[in-house]
């Protein structure tokens, strides 16, 4: 069985061959690093192109989106060559990737008890606990995953930002009056189906724009401002917001993104010099 849509495949380290063999037409855009994996793709005649890696597959998508933006696919799996597996069972993919409507590619079972409404059964087994209380995260079926809106991810210290520090920053930036939600809901790992009417109501420059934003470095990791733009996904495809005008226009949105770096970066500072301060007055309650 092999599904009619197109498979856009994000894929770094990996032979995809499993998900290739699902489908009738696809396209790899390759960020390995592993010169085995460039050999192996060469020699089973896959269709590919190696890009260089940005630690995540959002802008693989982007940039496809804007480059052929006038002759898109009717509708496209975007799919992480490690996708199956880690994102997905193959049982709920196979029932999925014949969607021609706009699907999540997301299934973790193994997280359904934490992330789900506890039955009596559960809670017995538990001793009467509910071991999802207090859990920012839940789920609202068995693929679409909603967590509470805390940019919590901004804060691991291993993925710096530039630009914006929450999720309702770059969402205010992005769109005009758009409501600023207490959950959020979308598919870890940003893998869904959509229709090419979802992704050509914006501009090619639209994805250029917001690649721009989470392609600038890979030390210590990759952008943090990526995990916004993961988790506004559903957003870009289904909402009915308009966008500031400096989303399609790049010259406008490289003024107003450094402007954004400039804020930032003052922003950084003060915080920094508040620390310093704190810690200064520490040492001396400490001496007193």
């Amino acid at each position: 069985m092999r599904s009619g849509n197109f498979f856009l495949i994000h894929n770094y380290n990996t032979v995809p061959e499993e998900l290739v063999s699902l489908c009738e037409d696809y396209r790899i855009i390759d960020a390995s690093d592993d010169a085995q994996v460039t050999e192996q793709l060469l020699a089973g005649d896959y269709s590919f192109e190696h890009v260089e890696n940005t630690g995540h597959n959002l802008t693989s998508y982007f940039s496809f989106f804007a480059d052929h933006h006038e002759e898109l696919p009717d509708v496209m799996c975007l799919c992480k060559g490690n996708m199956i597996g880690r994102h997905v069972s193959r049982e709920y993919f196979e029932r999925a990737m014949m969607n021609t409507w706009f699907t999540y590619l997301y299934e973790e079972k193994a997280m359904r008890a934490r992330y789900s409404r506890p039955t009596e059964e559960m809670l017995k087994e538990n001793g009467g606990k509910d071991i999802g209380e207090g859990s920012i995260a839940c789920l609202l079926s068995e693929c679409q995953y909603t967590e509470e809106n805390s940019s919590w991810y901004m804060q691991t210290g291993t993925h710096p930002y530039r630009y914006f520090r929450t999720y309702d920053e770059l969402l205010t930036f992005v769109y005009r009056d758009p409501v600023l939600p207490r959950r959020i809901s979308f598919a870890p790992g940003g893998c869904y189906i959509v229709r090419r009417e979802m992704v050509t109501r914006h501009g090619a420059a639209f994805y250029r724009n917001l690649n721009k934003v989470m392609n600038y470095t890979l030390e210590p990791g990759f952008p943090a401002e990526a995990f916004i733009v993961e988790r506004m996904m559903p957003l870009i495809f289904e909402s009915n917001y308009d966008v500031n005008p400096w989303m399609e226009d790049e010259m406008l949105f490289d003024e107003r993104l450094a402007h954004r770096e400039e804020l930032i970066s003052r922003a950084k500072a003060e915080a920094a010099a508040g620390a310093g301060a704190l810690g200064k007055l520490k040492r001396i309650w400490r001496g007193l």
